[in-house]
């Protein structure tokens, strides 16, 4: 499960092969105790929670990087390693 990007203490991943649980590109989120599962295209959560200031945070982050977020989901469910990708500033 490799790390893409961090930044303000929230962790982003992309698991490998990870395209049977939700069907949709998405990431993983970590952030102090919380974790979620982040739809890539829509920007909203799957599964699990996070406080929303980092969730609105992170869906800043998305609308920058979805077109690199997209690429690197398509890598990952082939068990390609993801690039990493810019954190938010």
């Amino acid at each position: 499960m490799p790390i893409i990007s961090m930044f303000y203490g929230i962790i982003v991943q992309l698991f490998f092969f990870d395209n049977e649980k939700h069907h949709k590109p998405h990431i993983h989120i970590r952030y102090s105790e919380f974790k979620a599962s982040i739809d890539i295209e829509t920007a909203e959560i799957l599964d699990g929670e996070i406080p929303q200031r980092q969730l609105r945070l992170v869906q800043a982050w998305i609308e920058i990087h979805r077109d690199e977020l997209l690429a690197d989901w398509a890598l990952a469910v082939e068990g390609n390693t993801p690039f990493k990708i810019e954190p938010l500033k």
